[in-house]
């Protein structure tokens, strides 16, 4: 057994850079190389390339980036996982045993199958299954069903001695848990280790994020160009330092890794997944000299004998369209140009007895769109008119896409023409989220040609009376006499998981904790962020975090559909935090002057 073991992540998304795995092979002293491609946005966007070609549905990227570091992998004996299979992970496989080939070196490749429940689809249906966050029951036809399967069958096509392992959907962090598990000989019943190992893979499954990415103070981050990916060294404890390759740019301090932890999680007590329950509320984050953090204090408790499952389905189609107009009342003039595009086409729609659009969004990009009520500038002499329609039938889209152009001549002056030419429809493809019974995934390992059964752990039960009790922040001493923006007192980070969005909040010092829990209430950000807020079914959430003195917000229906079914220009959440960092925070005028 190891006593330490390194794993280092050269992926967060599929399109992320070329250049981390070659940064973390050379550099990185690595026993494992790990790739995260999948999100919910990106299961959509597969299933619909699957729809067009049926050898498609994975991320070619992930060959593209290993094929020319394959002698290296060998030779340094570096494992590799990654969830690249996407929805067709057997695609990916040959692919990538292409590569191999080609380049005349012998590496042992397994395949993770089991979580694809689309040759089920008719058993589901049959079921009454509804989404597990609105109640809707499930759609009469979906383009993908996957499972987010956990880590004993990475684990055991490791023990199988696979080199390099391709999953399908799996939660992200089980690529980097499922090395800890292999290597150490964890028991699948030592939750706390487990909850450790996911902490782990959670930190640095978004790539640079951890290492100066994202991060609120921008400025402090050297060299973007270089930028350092994430290497965790765990201990057969569980605790580990995130660090990156020595020379490499970014930066690794306890509020870059602490903004990561943060990031889109619910619940910090009950962060839930396939493998544990974690509880992050009491963990530590200490600078362990330059670029290095030391992790510990994550706790485990059983997990359910339920897999979460991410379904996609067609619902009509959608089509933006970018033009930019300048001059004199860019704002006003941008107004009226959209809103005569839209009404113009839709009385075309009427007349050919079409219905009306299904959902319209018009966004004037430098008017502070994103901002809503708090936009602080209100006009421009140059505006991007971003208009993103939806509509059952292709061809009223079409029809959309057409009509824009004739703006540039019969409307307002300044339109210079849209940006990328004519736009393209699109199917629009949403989520669709359940539970489902463990039992209904059979998990087996495909490697050279070879089928190996899975088998899952026994469960333990959860009793939820094992659940912590929630902490209270505590309560500011004295008078608050002077207020000041959010972001001198805090970083902030958000994200989306489907239709909803966190916004995790981490305190330059302790101290300032109270002020900021007394001043950021649930409902304080409900009125803060109404503007993106589902006006029936939107809510606020928050928790805190003691050993990070943080707190974490969920902002439930905030994403407009969320991901590609969203039509708005920040589909993700992606600029929340940022505009929740200028909220101002009363304090007293001792801590304000420290800040001067």
């Amino acid at each position: 057994m190891p006593t330490t073991v390194r794993i280092g992540c050269a992926s967060a998304f599929w399109g992320d850079t070329s250049t981390a795995a070659a940064q973390l092979v050379a550099g990185g002293q690595l026993d494992y190389l790990v790739f995260d491609y999948l999100a919910e946005i990106t299961m959509s966007i597969m299933a619909g390339a699957r729809m067009k070609d049926p050898q498609a549905g994975f991320a070619g990227d992930f060959v593209e980036v290993l094929a020319p570091l394959l002698p290296q992998l060998a030779e340094q004996k570096i494992r590799v996982i990654s969830n690249a299979g996407g929805i067709n992970p057997k695609a990916c496989a040959a692919a990538l045993q292409a590569a191999c080939d080609k380049a005349g070196v012998s590496l042992k490749i397994a395949v993770l199958l089991g979580d694809d429940l689309q040759p089920q689809f008719k058993q589901l249906a049959a079921q009454g299954i509804h989404e597990m966050f609105n109640g809707t029951p499930l759609p009469p036809m979906c383009v993908s069903t996957n499972a987010y399967l956990g880590a004993p069958g990475i684990v055991e096509a490791l023990r199988l001695g696979a080199d390099i392992v391709i999953t399908g959907r799996v939660v992200d962090s089980a690529v980097v848990s499922a090395a800890l598990v292999h290597e150490f000989g964890w028991a699948w019943h030592d939750y706390d280790k487990l909850a450790q190992a996911a902490l782990a893979g959670h930190i640095i499954e978004c790539g640079a994020q951890c290492t100066g990415g994202n991060f609120t103070d921008w400025r402090d981050v050297p060299d973007y160009e270089h930028i350092g990916f994430p290497i965790v060294e765990v201990s057969a404890d569980g605790q580990f330092i995130v660090s990156k390759p020595e020379g490499s740019g970014g930066l690794v301090t306890p509020l870059t890794v602490g903004e990561q932890m943060l990031y889109e999680i619910g619940d910090p007590q009950a962060y839930l997944l396939p493998d544990v329950v974690c509880d992050f509320t009491q963990v530590k984050l200490q600078q362990q000299g330059k670029n290095a953090v030391h992790v510990h204090g994550a706790k485990g408790l059983p997990p359910s004998d339920k897999y979460k499952v991410s379904a996609t389905w067609p619902d009509g189609f959608r089509c933006t369209a970018s033009c930019l107009i300048a001059g004199i009342d860019a704002v006003d003039k941008a107004r009226r140009v959209s809103q005569a595009i839209i009404d113009k086409t839709a009385e075309m729609f009427s007349q050919r007895g079409w219905p009306p659009y299904s959902e319209v969004n018009i966004e004037l990009l430098g008017s502070e769109a994103t901002y809503g009520p708090h936009g602080q500038r209100r006009d421009s002499r140059e505006v991007v008119i971003k208009l993103a329609v939806r509509h059952p039938l292709k061809p009223a889209l079409i029809l959309f896409s057409r009509e824009i152009a004739q703006a540039a001549t019969g409307m307002a002056p300044g339109l210079t023409g849209i940006v990328g030419g004519r736009p393209t429809v699109y199917p629009l493809i949403r989520l669709f989220s359940f539970l489902i019974d463990k039992t209904a995934c059979t998990l087996h390992i495909d490697m050279a040609g070879e089928q190996h059964p899975c088998a899952l752990p026994a469960q333990m039960p959860l009793d939820s009376h094992d659940l912590p009790t929630p902490d209270q922040p505590p309560k500011p001493q004295g008078r608050a006499d002077a207020s000041v923006p959010l972001v001198k007192l805090a970083v902030a980070r958000s994200g989306d998981k489907g239709n909803h969005s966190n916004i995790g909040v981490l305190p330059r010092r302790p101290e300032f904790l109270p002020w900021i829990a007394e001043a950021l209430t649930p409902a304080v950000i409900v009125d803060w962020m109404r503007h993106v807020l589902d006006p029936i079914h939107g809510r606020v959430e928050r928790w805190y975090l003691p050993g990070t003195h943080s707190l974490n917000f969920l902002l439930e229906n905030a994403l407009g559909g969320g991901g590609v079914a969203s039509l708005r220009i920040d589909p993700q959440g992606k600029a929340f935090a940022q505009q929740l960092l200028e909220i101002q925070i009363p304090v007293p005028q001792s801590i304000a002057e420290q800040l001067d």
